[in-house]
Order: structure tokens, then sequence, then C-alpha cells
């Protein structure tokens, strides 16, 4: 499918386009955070992404390493772009009041929500850069080891090392915090 795309057949691009964007929505959500701060939107940057991947996708040579190692590459630019560009802007909108009340989840549900996705994310920035990447391509994204070890460029064995040492310090991390319940 990704030979035609980058063929130029339009509906193998369409194709490639619906099987990437939600791995890269995953991604720049776990990388990223669902809620919008200062400007820094997971779901522009997956936009961002896919943008990117569209644009580059006739460039693209496959040299024995998988597709989405080569997507691994264009997302990680642009999360680590959306990063400086947000530490660039010291605007801090304020939050968009909903025009209408929704049952589907409380303001209590919400609050924890939020609550858990702080926590999830000051939790992996302990963790080593590469560490944190793996867990997030293994755990959030959901490739396996031998993707994984494509995409950052490793070995499956490294990577399942890296997963067990990242998991181990997470839990350290929460039994030394006193927040597991």
């Amino acid at each position: 499918m990704v030979a035609e795309a980058v063929a130029g057949d339009r509906n193998a691009l369409r194709e490639v386009l619906e099987t990437i964007r939600p791995i890269v929505v995953r991604y720049c959500r776990a990388r990223v955070g669902t809620a919008e701060r200062g400007g820094l939107s997971a779901d522009d940057v997956a936009q961002e992404v896919c943008l990117a991947t569209i644009t580059a996708l006739p460039r693209y040579r496959d040299r024995g390493r998988p597709f989405l190692a080569f997507l691994y590459g264009i997302a990680a630019h642009k999360v680590a772009d959306a990063h400086r560009a947000a530490g660039r802007d010291l605007a801090y909108p304020a939050e968009s009041v909903p025009e209408r009340w929704s049952a589907d989840a409380g303001p209590e549900q919400l609050a924890i929500e939020a609550d858990s996705v702080t926590r999830m994310n000051e939790l992996l920035e302990i963790l080593p850069a590469k560490q944190r990447e793996i867990l997030i391509l293994r755990v959030v994204v959901g490739l396996s080891a031998e993707e994984t070890a494509a995409a950052v460029g490793s070995t499956t064995g490294a990577v399942r090392v890296a997963q067990h040492r990242a998991l181990q310090r997470l839990k350290d991390e929460i039994v030394a915090a006193g927040d597991y319940a």
C-alpha cells in the first residue's frame, strides 16, 4: 500500500492516511496531552504530522526499515517543534466554556481524568527520553517490540529491556509516593 502511495496512487494514499492517523493521534496525545495549553493541541500536532507525512511520502524509500519508523521520525520531530513553539508562546488563553451541558462526564469525572493525565505525564517525565519514547510507542501507540525497535533504531531485545526498566521505575515511583490504590 505504501509503495503504491509513493508511486502516486491517490487511493493508496487515502488508505495510508486512514491507517496512520489513529496511530499518530495516539502518539501525539501521549506526548502532548489531551488538554490544549498555550496553543499546543495534540490533535493539531497530529494533523501536522499527517500533512508532513503526505508531503514527505514521495521521497520515502524502503531501505529495510518499516514505514512506521519513517512515520515515527516525522511525529517525534513535529512534537518537539510543537513543544518549542509552545514554550515561546507566553499567551495563556482561558479555557473554553461548552455551549451546552453534557451528561456524559460531570465535573468530578473530568477533574479526575485531568488529574490522571497530569500525573501520568509527570511520571513519564522522570524517565530517560529513550525509555519514555519506547513506553509510549509500546503501550500507548500499541506497536510491537519489533516495530518499536525499528522506529527507534534499536534491537527488539533492547526495547524489551528498556520497557521493563521503565515500567519498574514507574512502579517504584508510584510506590514511593504512595499513589497506589
